[in-house]
């Protein structure tokens, strides 16, 4: 049961390592973006937006959307190392 045990807790720390950065991206964009950095941001423009105001908007939507892709591309590589993913399916 020891030798089970080493590779299930380096597994669960590569997912909350995982887990950690995504949320640290997805707070940036939206608090940072969205609020933080948008005085900053408005000096550019974007098809005529302000972009802080895109960014909170849109930009962050769009960052979400890449976030959820890239995190499943990340879980089901972590999944095929450590022997958890779905092969039969």
């Amino acid at each position: 049961m020891k030798q089970n045990q080493k590779p299930s807790k380096s597994y669960w720390h590569a997912n909350l390592s995982i887990t950690i950065k995504v949320l640290i991206i997805w707070f940036s964009v939206s608090f940072g973006c969205g609020i933080l950095f948008k005085e900053e941001l408005d000096q550019f423009f974007i098809g005529g937006a302000p972009l802080g105001f895109w960014m909170a908007q849109q930009g962050s939507i769009i960052c979400f959307v890449l976030l959820l892709i890239a995190y499943s591309f990340l879980m089901n590589n972590l999944d095929k190392k450590y022997g958890y993913d779905e092969e039969g399916e």
